[in-house]
């Protein structure tokens, strides 16, 4: 089986990527800049193809002779949207969604996986859960099988959300949060989804079905905070500030040409993200790392330096 990851490079692709490549499987990856491919992942025997999601024409030659398609595609920065570049949720997640499935169709792909997200639905109240339940409609709607995966929020050595907050400690006599703190998270380790993305690729039992996948440990915002930093070897308070005065801030700082911040995004990571795992364990029967377990793998190693 050959496989295509889309967005191989990024948090996400790159862990299904490196799952694949453990597994023996041929790879496919597919960038922007094919020279980023062979340093993100040195010693693997992985295939480079160049194309971009907002170009379907780049799109019809890479996909060729592809049997199974996983759709990790993310913008730079996300959630912090950039307007000016074309970096939203409506044009990568969604329409990036439509034009690849529109040349995995036309190149005979006979299966696509999408990392989609907790809380997609049309009825949603927020645009980044409407964008990812279209694009989910677009993959349903195909003639190809499909499985669709909605991990909670990711962490993991090279995530930008968990550890900007541990950045935070090396500098600050404390720890910076919008909001309460008290939002329920389910944090997904980021191995685990690679191992969840590789599955799903070979699963006939998964066939076009929808999956939640959130990790085994339910807890606050603050809660996962605290056991980031008690892994670390850190201790430091957590000064919340009102979400309003993020946001007031946010608008200022998405004028600038790369934004740091951005209002919608204050809303996104103060949205509580949990999941329903009863599908994902019928299924997949995955084996999920406890968070501090799986903060161990990586902060235990740099406690220890």
């Amino acid at each position: 089986m050959t496989t295509l990851v889309t967005g191989g490079t990024g948090f996400a692709g790159a862990a299904a990527v490196r799952e694949l490549a453990r597994r023996g499987e041929r790879i496919t990856v597919l960038s922007r800049d094919v020279s980023k491919v062979a340093k993100r992942f040195p010693g693997l025997d992985v295939e480079a193809r160049a194309g971009d999601v907002s170009d379907p024409s780049t799109l019809t030659p890479a996909f060729a002779g592809i049997e199974t398609v996983i759709n990790c595609v993310q913008f730079p920065n996300s959630p912090m949207e950039n307007k000016r570049k074309g970096w939203t949720f409506e044009h990568v997640d969604y329409l990036g969604t439509v034009h690849q499935v529109e040349a995995a169709r036309d190149a005979g792909v006979k299966r696509f996986v999408y990392v989609s997200g907790v809380g997609a639905t049309l009825e949603a109240a927020k645009h980044w859960f409407i964008f990812k339940a279209r694009a989910e409609g677009v993959v349903r709607a195909s003639d190809m099988t499909h499985v669709i995966i909605r991990p909670t929020w990711l962490f993991g050595p090279e995530d930008v959300s968990l550890n900007r907050f541990l950045g935070f400690a090396r500098w600050l006599p404390f720890v910076p949060m919008f909001g309460d703190g008290q939002q329920a998270m389910q944090p997904l380790f980021i191995d685990d989804l690679g191992r969840l993305l590789a599955d799903a690729a070979a699963k006939p039992e998964a066939d076009n079905a929808t999956f939640e996948a959130g990790g085994p440990d339910r807890l606050s915002m603050d809660g996962v905070i605290q056991a980031a930093l008690a892994v670390s070897g850190k201790r430091r308070p957590i000064l919340h500030q009102p979400a309003a005065l993020g946001k007031g801030l946010a608008r200022i700082l998405q004028l600038l040409p790369g934004p740091p911040l951005t209002p919608d995004a204050i809303d996104f990571i103060t949205h509580p993200a949990v999941a329903d795992n009863t599908e994902l364990e019928r299924v997949f029967s995955p084996r999920l790392t406890p968070l501090r377990e799986a903060l161990a793998t990586y902060l235990g190693a740099r406690r220890s330096t």
